[in-house]
Parts: structure tokens; sequence; C-alpha cells
């Protein structure tokens, strides 16, 4: 039997549980399913939402929306992958924190040669957030200037390296300055160490008071009226996460007060809903990657087994870059 990271009711670390699943190698397969058998599996916040019930799943529930390995199996309908293809994903349904799963095949994508399964694991969901982020919700172009909270974070790193190769001027918040020193070093131009700089006020010192054209705002609560205030008129605000808690009710007149402002709240899984998207942005991914452009920084693994504590380091941002867990 193999084994996986299950819970039976939200809460804190301590209800995941390392249990045996009945995923074994004749599990039957509907037609459009493939089983995959995991070298590695990406730990991403969305996993504390999941856990904690702010996004509430059935009970009981596996956890985890990203992972890379092999296939073992496909079902009869699957014609576009093979037994033994090196395979990624990210996005879902959820059950990454596993030995073996079964998924459906068509959120698969082969892993190029190059990219090992470490990598692959670590670079799927953060990866493609960063893609859509900055090519498809408010593209970018050499002389923009944006502003990444959480610059040291795992999409912060990548948003950072990319923005840079597209000739973007990047601004950064940190926590610290050794978190500060890791997002220079991956193309970050200006970092902001928000425990001791009011970081709207430093944005406009750094502009010239003009402000920047959009803001990637991965916190929520904390920084949420912050970030308004750093934007240029028409500037956009991108709110793709809530790590401080949700976003209060907010008047929205007060985007007209401010420079008729524009605001949005997107997902990964609407930007890769379609194949044919999810193709387009990991294929871009897999570009930039093997470019050299971006390097993805695996800075932390773990046991599968270890996966609450991964959790409790990620929430204390003990982290930097990336997590993976290994089975």
């Amino acid at each position: 039997m193999s084994h996986a990271i299950r819970f039976h009711t939200p809460g804190g670390p301590e209800v995941l549980r390392w249990e045996e699943v009945g995923v074994g190698d004749t599990a039957p397969l509907l037609p459009g399913e493939a089983r995959v058998r995991h070298h590695a599996v990406g730990l991403n916040y969305i996993d504390i939402y999941h856990r904690s019930g702010a996004y509430p799943l059935p009970m009981p529930s596996g956890i985890g929306l990203e992972g890379a390995g092999v296939v073992e199996a496909v079902g009869s309908a699957v014609s576009d992958l093979k037994v033994g293809d090196r395979v990624a994903y990210a996005g879902g349904p959820v059950g990454a924190y596993a030995e073996v799963r079964t998924i459906p095949a068509d959120r698969l994508v082969k892993l190029p040669d190059a990219i090992d399964f470490t990598t692959g694991a670590a670079m799927m969901l953060q990866g493609m957030t960063a893609q859509y982020l900055l090519r498809r919700t408010c593209p970018v172009q050499a002389g923009d200037t944006i502003l990444i909270h959480a610059a040291a974070g795992g999409v912060g790193l990548i948003v950072c390296q990319w923005a840079r190769a597209l000739g973007v001027t990047v601004i950064g918040t940190v926590s610290s300055d050794e978190k500060a020193a890791l997002a220079n070093a991956h193309g970050c131009d200006h970092t902001i160490i928000y425990t001791r700089d009011n970081f709207a006020e430093r944005v406009k010192e750094i502009t010239g008071g003009k402000g920047v054209r959009v803001v990637y705002d991965s916190i929520g609560k904390d920084t949420f009226m912050g970030s308004l205030e750093c934007l240029r008129p028409l500037g956009m605000m991108v709110l793709f996460g809530a790590a401080s808690g949700p976003v209060p009710l907010f008047d929205l007149g007060l985007l007209a007060k401010m420079g008729s402002l524009f605001i949005t709240r997107p997902t990964l899984f609407t930007y890769i809903a379609q194949r044919s998207d999810l193709l387009a942005i990991s294929g871009e991914l897999f570009d930039v990657v093997t470019s050299g452009k971006v390097k993805i920084e695996v800075n932390q693994t773990y046991a599968l087994k270890d996966a609450a504590q991964a959790q409790i380091d990620l929430v204390a941002r003990r982290t930097t870059g990336s997590t993976v867990l290994l089975p």
C-alpha cells in the first residue's frame, strides 16, 4: 500500500495524518485518468488555506496541488501520454501529498529532460502564477516599474527574475536583510524591508512620486491599502493571495479618488482551466527556465511524511524560494 497525507477535519498542522491509501499498482483507472508515482511534491500557501478550512474541502481529504513524477499507467482514452513519461502538474484536483496518485491526464504536462523532478515540483504552481501575472493579467514591458510583495518567496523570486529579463524595474518587499539580499541577487532592483520602513512611502521615494504601474500582492489584508497607495494613476492592483487574511470590504469609490485605479483577483486555476492554455503557460515557463533566464530556487526540502512541519515553517516565514516534499 502507498501512503499519503490526509486530514479528516480542518485545523492546524496537527490535523495532517500519514495514512495508507488504496492506490496500488492494480487500481482501476477511469478512461481519462493517469496514475503517477511522485518523485517530488510542491508546497504552496494555498495548502494552508485548504488545511485550515479557509478554502473548504469535502472531508476527509487529501491535500496538495503540485507534483512531478513518472506515469505508471494510463486510462483507455489517454492518447498523448504513455507509461514511463516524466510529467508535472499544478492546479488540482487536490491530493499531491502522496507517494502515488491518480489524476485526470489532461492536467499533466510532459517535463522537459533538462528539468529534474525536484525543480519540476517546485516550479509549476509558482512559475505558472508568475507567467499569468506578468504576461496575461497585467502584461508588463521594458520601462515599466512594478511592486511585488514577498519578493524572496517562491513566486516573488520567479517574478523578479522574469520581470528583469523583460526589462522591467522591480521593487520588492521583504521582511529581513537576508531576504533583501536574496531578492536583489535574483533581479530585484530595490528592496524594502517592510518590518522597519513604510513600503508605500518608500515606493513613492523610489519612483519620484509617480508610483508603479502594477502591484502584485499575495499578502492581502495587511498590505492592501498601502498597495493601492503605491499605484500611479490608472495603475492596476493584482491581489492573488491573502497570506495575512482576506481583505475587508471597502468602498470602490476609493479607486476613483486614488487615480481611476484597476483591481483584479485572479487565480491560476482560471488561467489553466483549458488544456490549450495550460500547455501555453507551462510551455513559456519551461522556456524561460531552460534558457537560464529564470532559476528555480529550491531552498528547503522535507520528507513528505513531515509535511506538517513544512507548513509550520512556511507560515512562520522561515522559508525562502520554493519548498519541496520528497516521498
